[in-house]
């Protein structure tokens, strides 16, 4: 999934401590295989050198409006001129009251106000003070650039330079490429409210034991993130999983297949689309038990009595939202043979439009899958490839399927 892949950004950089992390920022667009040019504020130059930048981004930086580099001496001209986006990372509380009253005294400044606003869009990582950042001015100034068309990502929460805790942290440098991943990809799904489960369940035998699987719940916060670059309001029920939520997704994390199918069903009545990715354990044990079972001296097993988990997907299915035509499910299928014949068969059962399936034991853990959709008219084979690529090809399904 390579949004930002041959896309030519001018990074800004205005004076704050946050500087250091925009050196990571350029590094990582490079990584993406973009390219990135460099324009700084002087402000930022007593935060982080221009040779630091040159160095990152293997071009000149630019500091000045009168720098004799550029032959027409226009370079708030030129340099907004080749750009697919200006992201101003950091972005001063000063900078931000700065772009907002339309001023242009230094370079960067009469760049943002010279870019052709329909064809460059300008995204704005704000990093300051709690203080600042809460300061009714500030916000008034962020309300306002984003009616003028500005993509202003959030703050982030947490230690602060000064010595103070509060909102105004940048963002880091993986969060802020989310940012732009989303804004560079087709908002298909705007408006959506998607409701997706992820991972295995644990089913406590006693304090130290348990029946679980080997998914690894990576196709699952694939397709949640896939969503919310789509423009979905995504909300994810995970089992246990070593994975980090994806960002703008809003998490729920469970343990066992009954408290997933408890927030599950708390949510069909709002949600528009369900997809049930998790790999939810068929049985539980009747009755845990408080202390670890111990061995028997006359070497005899334990008795399980298991009993049958609640089947979230048919419960989901049966919903007076779903059954009214309001809520679209989508089921997962990991098999371990004679896939599309189970895959169709399932479908059926589980009454789903669209059913996806996999040989879960050749992907488990791994970052790459393949898919076999299934649905009234047949089946259809999504070969091998990343996780991520895979969950777009399935949100555009998603969207062609319910805009219809």
């Amino acid at each position: 999934m390579k949004q930002l892949k041959n896309k030519h950004f001018v990074l800004g950089l205005t004076g704050g401590i946050a500087c250091y992390k925009a050196a990571e920022l350029c590094r990582a667009l490079i990584k993406e295989g973009a390219s990135v040019q460099v324009v700084m504020s002087e402000g930022a130059t007593q935060f982080i050198t221009p040779v630091t930048m040159q160095a990152l981004s293997g071009r000149p930086v630019f500091v000045s409006q009168w720098d004799p580099r550029e032959g027409n001496n226009m370079a708030h001209i030129n340099l907004s001129r080749e750009a697919d986006a200006i992201l101003i990372a950091p972005a001063s509380a000063e900078f931000v009251a700065k772009l907002l009253h339309g001023r242009a005294d230094d370079l960067l400044s009469l760049m943002c106000l010279a870019r052709p606003i329909e064809q460059v869009p300008m995204i704005i990582a704000p990093a300051m003070n709690k203080e600042m950042w809460a300061n009714p001015a500030t916000q008034r100034n962020i309300e306002q650039l984003k009616a003028d068309g500005a993509f202003v990502l959030d703050v982030a929460a947490g230690d602060q330079a000064c010595g103070e805790v509060g909102d105004g942290r940048m963002l880091e440098p993986e969060q802020i490429l989310e940012g732009l991943r989303a804004h560079f990809t087709a908002k298909v799904l705007n408006g959506r409210r998607l409701l997706i489960t992820a991972g295995p369940t644990y089913e406590a035998i006693d304090p130290v034991r348990g029946i679980t699987n080997l998914s690894s719940g990576k196709m699952g916060f694939a397709i949640a993130r896939a969503c919310w670059r789509a423009g979905a309001d995504v909300t994810l029920i995970s089992g246990l999983v070593a994975l980090e939520t994806p960002f703008g997704v809003k998490r729920i994390s469970v343990t066992s297949g009954q408290q997933m199918y408890d927030e599950t069903l708390a949510r069909v009545d709002s949600s528009d689309v369900f997809v049930a990715t998790a790999a939810v354990a068929d049985w539980r044990v009747r009755t845990t038990v408080d202390q670890k079972i111990k061995k028997a001296r006359d070497k005899s097993l334990p008795k399980l009595d298991l009993v049958e988990n609640p089947d979230i997907l048919k419960s989901v299915t049966m919903s007076t939202r779903a059954q009214s035509g309001k809520l679209y499910c989508v089921g997962f299928a990991a098999e371990s043979e004679n896939l599309e014949q189970l895959a169709i068969a399932k479908r059926q059962a589980k009454g789903v439009p669209l059913l996806v399936a996999n040989l879960g034991p050749q992907t488990f853990g791994l970052d790459e899958n393949s898919l076999l959709l299934v649905d009234e008219s047949g089946t259809r084979q999504l070969g091998w490839a990343s996780k991520d690529d895979l969950s777009l090809e399935l949100v555009n399904e998603i969207a062609s399927r319910i805009s219809k």
